[in-house]
């Protein structure tokens, strides 16, 4: 099971490197601090995450212009289980 949940933090961030071209990136998956909150699955895993990234996109947009540019990228997961994404931009 820990195989298929590295597979989504690393199919996300496939995702967010072909549609927003990131000079940095990074997607941590964070489920286990919020065992017992709204979203858990219970396992730990797949369901909470932080996504740090910077791209040349992001050039004169607001901050939240950045974080509907990354969870439109990231739909499809949100649509398919994943419960909270948190958005550092730079």
């Amino acid at each position: 099971m820990t195989a298929d949940l590295s597979r989504l933090a690393a199919q996300m961030t496939q995702r967010l490197q072909a549609a927003l071209q990131p000079t940095m990136l990074e997607v941590l998956d964070e489920s286990a601090a919020h065992a017992g909150h709204a979203g858990a699955n219970g396992s730990g895993f797949g369901t909470h995450f932080r996504v740090r990234i910077a791209s040349p996109l992001f050039e004169g947009k607001t901050r939240v212009a950045r974080h509907r540019l990354v969870y439109d990228a990231l739909q499809d997961f949100i649509a398919q289980g994943v419960h909270a994404i948190a958005i550092e931009t730079q």
